[in-house]
């Protein structure tokens, strides 16, 4: 793809993000108007509404990934699985906040499959934490990490959901969601608020 090729691309789907959290039922002439091109530029890259939705949803999964990525980069105790948990699904839900009024809407068009398909890196890597952790004695399940890992993939669609329906504020749902994750795993709630208070200060 030529230079010009992929920053139209680029620009399609930044423009068609936008467009979409606005307004899900926005069609590819919307998003053509609204990108500055004409519906041609767009079916030229992207041959249905469908193709368009998967590719946020690649766009998404590259930039939790990646996100996670820097996050533990920065954990000051290596040797601590908590604080990895935490500062990963803290970078990660920053991420998906940004895509979360996506997440129905690619639900019906790539399906819950394609979308777990695309989050298997991340999922890897995440039990291979929690084997970690279960291993040191940091976590505490009845779980074999494979399944847990699972169960805090659900975790954070759950509470992107409840964001969207309006029964958990945007503002706390960061929070919550590392403290939920760190507490499925066995850790004690005062023990997992305290240490996602701590990562989330430094």
């Amino acid at each position: 793809m030529t230079g010009r090729a992929g920053a139209n691309r680029r620009r399609i789907l930044d423009v068609a993000l936008a467009e979409l959290l606005r307004d899900p039922e926005a069609s590819m002439d919307q998003i053509a108007r609204a990108a500055g091109v004409v519906r041609r530029t767009v079916y030229g890259h992207f041959p249905s509404r469908d193709a368009l939705v998967a590719a946020l949803v690649d766009d998404a999964a590259e930039a939790v990934g990646a996100a996670r990525a820097a996050a533990l980069r920065a954990v000051s105790d290596p040797g601590d699985p908590g604080e990895e948990l935490a500062r990963g699904v803290l970078a990660m839900w920053e991420i998906a906040d940004r895509y979360r009024l996506l997440v129905s809407l690619a639900q019906r068009s790539v399906t819950v499959e394609g979308i777990l398909r695309r989050l298997e890196p991340v999922r890897v890597e995440c039990e291979a934490l929690l084997q970690r952790g279960l291993d040191s004695g940091h976590f505490t399940s009845p779980l074999p990490a494979a399944a847990l890992a699972y169960v805090h993939e659900q975790v954070l669609f759950g509470l992107m959901h409840a964001v969207n329906d309006g029964v958990l504020p945007a503002e706390e749902a960061g929070r919550s969601a590392a403290v939920t994750v760190l507490t499925a795993a066995g850790v004690r709630v005062g023990a997992a608020e305290e240490l996602v208070a701590r990562v989330r200060v430094g």
